[in-house]
């Protein structure tokens, strides 16, 4: 069962909640998806049970089409937020790590097409497979992170925060006047453009900030 962890193995004091996730927050990537701009923050939720570590190879549904990588910065809330604002936002960070939003695309594709909610294709079992979180304190400035994934050797992604349409003290604030976030909760700050699709037994690395690294493998 998925516990929150820190970078040296040792399970964090939170109980595991729901994952917040914003859509579109960067418009590399809502651009090769020819999708529209969002003027506001397209919200989504994972449930706790998307949530997975990296410790055992990653499972992805079979038979439902391609399943995409979209990797993106998560952080660990510690504080409860309800209508909170931009300036106080940031206090309630405890975690930083990194977690792809796996999506089934052919299923994703054709629920919009009919415009039917993306449940089916983004909050399956195992849909957010996520690292050990890092201390805010460590990382310093939360929105100039530096992420990438490069699968099998190969640059797939690669991003920075300080390129996100909102500020994430602006999304945390947004997302607490949506639904409140309670402690051991999650937040997807969206990824960058060259999302693909994933294989079986693809070796993915991923960094952070130049400071961390971490490897998955996707199962056979």
């Amino acid at each position: 069962m998925y516990q929150h962890m820190d970078l040296q193995g040792q399970p964090l004091p939170y109980a595991v909640g729901k994952v917040v996730c914003v859509g579109r927050s960067y418009k590399d990537h809502a651009a090769e998806l020819n999708n529209p701009v969002p003027e506001e923050p397209l919200l989504f939720i994972k449930p706790s049970t998307s949530l997975t570590g990296l410790d055992a190879p990653l499972l992805l549904p079979k038979g439902q089409g391609a399943v995409h990588h979209e990797l993106e910065v998560a952080l660990l809330i510690g504080r409860r937020l309800c209508h909170t604002e931009p300036g106080h936002a940031l206090e309630a960070v405890v975690g930083v790590g990194l977690a792809l939003d796996l999506t089934l695309r052919d299923v994703q594709d054709r629920l919009k097409a009919q415009g039917h909610p993306w449940e089916r294709a983004k909050a399956f079992d195992g849909s957010c497979p996520i690292t050990p979180f890092a201390l805010p304190e460590v990382v310093n400035d939360l929105q100039r992170l530096d992420f990438s994934l490069r699968v099998n050797g190969e640059q797939r992604q690669d991003g920075n925060t300080a390129m996100m349409m909102w500020s994430i003290g602006e999304l945390l604030a947004q997302m607490s006047r949506c639904f409140t976030l309670n402690p051991g909760d999650v937040v997807l700050t969206g990824t960058p453009r060259g999302v693909a699709e994933l294989k079986p037994q693809d070796e993915l690395d991923m960094q952070l900030n130049g400071q961390y690294r971490f490897s998955a493998k996707v199962a056979g």
